[in-house]
This record gives structure tokens, sequence and C-alpha cells, in this order.
């Protein structure tokens, strides 16, 4: 096994533990910036999923914000873009929220939180369709709008807006967020970000960074009924919320492109 390093030496060499071992997936990203290589302790339970590795959120973004900083420092004035994909629960959006804040708080305005949620169909649109206890599902969804705003958004010069979305009143929000021109580094995360299907498998090629977030389906029950329930939904719709979004998280880690880092969130306890 390719052992590993806890974060690099003051002289930045990777600190060798034999007790504790690297998984990462080979891809240039993932494999770029040693020696800030990701590690985790070997379980039994793991061993047959060498692609993931098991970090608390603490643990997630101290190894994530080395590499990303030296992604931007090398990237020429470019900007790079962070895919955090995961199905509905996952704790992508709390990651991608912290992570911007911890990049801007070293390099003030660098970067940038883009929502995919804002590219939900307008709710009257998907009444309309009749596919409203699908909603969430990628159909429901403008894929090849969002694919088009990211490929133009990375390269933008220009400040660009954003739509968000809502779940108190379940809808997209126009000009919910504006990346400014100097932003160097886009967070972008959704459920989606590497669907191997039409439209979204398009996005594949935009990912400097890609991260997968595998959560048990146990804990996203119980995370998703503390969701809905918060919202003041009622035991019918919390059940009929519950059905479709486990649904689509299963899709999302049956149907998703490899990530360059997939990654079990450990629950602080």
């Amino acid at each position: 096994a390719l052992m590993g390093t806890r974060g690099p030496t003051t002289g930045g060499e990777p600190v060798i533990d034999d007790q504790w071992e690297v998984r990462r997936q080979g891809s240039p990203a993932a494999n770029q910036f040693k020696p800030y290589m990701i590690a985790v302790e070997v379980t039994k339970e793991e061993a047959d999923v060498p692609e993931t590795i098991r970090l608390t959120p603490t643990e997630m973004l101290s190894r994530l914000m080395p590499h990303i900083l030296e992604m931007e420092s090398q990237a020429d004035g470019k900007r790079i873009a962070i895919g955090i994909a995961g199905g509905p629960g996952t704790g992508k959006s709390t990651l991608a929220t912290e992570l911007v804040a911890m990049l801007n708080a070293v390099r003030p305005g660098s970067s940038a939180l883009v929502p995919m949620d804002g590219f939900h169909m307008k709710h009257a649109k998907i009444e309309a369709m009749g596919q409203t206890e699908f909603k969430g599902a990628p159909h429901t969804f403008e894929g090849a709008a969002f694919v088009s705003f990211l490929h133009h958004l990375k390269h933008a010069r220009e400040a660009v807006n954003g739509p968000g979305y809502s779940r108190k009143i379940e809808d997209t929000v126009d000009d919910a967020f504006t990346v400014d021109p100097e932003v160097r580094v886009l967070v972008v995360e959704g459920n989606y970000l590497l669907l191997d299907r039409a439209p979204w498998r398009e996005l594949a090629g935009l990912w400097d960074l890609s991260v997968m977030l595998d959560v048990p389906m146990e804990e996203l029950r119980r995370r998703l009924t503390a969701r809905w329930q918060g919202l003041g939904r009622s035991p019918a719709e919390v059940m009929a919320h519950l059905e479709n979004d486990l649904g689509n998280a299963e899709l999302v880690l049956r149907e998703s492109l490899p990530a360059d880092l997939r990654v079990r969130p450990e629950t602080i306890s």
C-alpha cells in the first residue's frame, strides 16, 4: 500500500506514518500536490472500497485548503473550478460554504460559491409538467443552462450574476449571487456535477478538482428527516420528500463519474 502523510513538514517533505494509508484514485488533480496527500486510517470495512476516505468535516477542510491554494497559485491567473458533489443531505453545501469562507480569509475576494440548486426549473414549470413529486431529479433541472453558465463563468472577465434556490418558497431566486471579476476559485456544489448523463457529463472537463461526498443511506435518512421536519412539513410530506431525496442520492452514487477524491464524512461525536 502507498503510505502517506498527515501534512507537510516545515521543509515541505511528507511525514510518513505507517499507521495511515493514502487512498487516492490516481488522477492528475488528486496527485498533483504532494506532499498534501490525504491520509486515512485503514479499517477492515473499507478494504473493498480503496477509493473512499473517511474524514471529519474539519479534517476535510484542512486537507483541501493546501490543495486548492497551491492550485490557485499555479494557475497563472486563470480561474479554477472545484466541484463538490453528493446526494441530498450529504453536507456539500455546508462544506462548500465553509471552504469559500476559509479561502477568502487567506486571500480576500479570491473565491466564490456557485450552487447548482439555482438551476432547478421554476416550480410552475415543474407543476405544468406533472413532475412535482420528482422535483430534484435530474430532469427537473435546467441542466443545459447550468452547463452553459459554468462554461461561461470559468472564463468570464466581467461580473456574472447567478440564480439561487430557496427551500422556504421552494423555488429559484434570480440574481442570488454575483461572481466578481477578481475571483479565481469557483467552488461549485450540487447533486449532479459528475452525473454520467447528458448534458451533465459535459461538466467533467471543467473540474480542476472534484470531490464526491458519500454518506450512508441511514445517516442521510436521519438528516433529511430533520431537514423537512424543520421546515414544518407534515409527516406525509416528510415521507414523500424522503422517498424522492433518497432515490436521487442513490442515483448520484450509482451513475456519477469517478471523482478525484471520494470522501465519507465522519460525524464528530
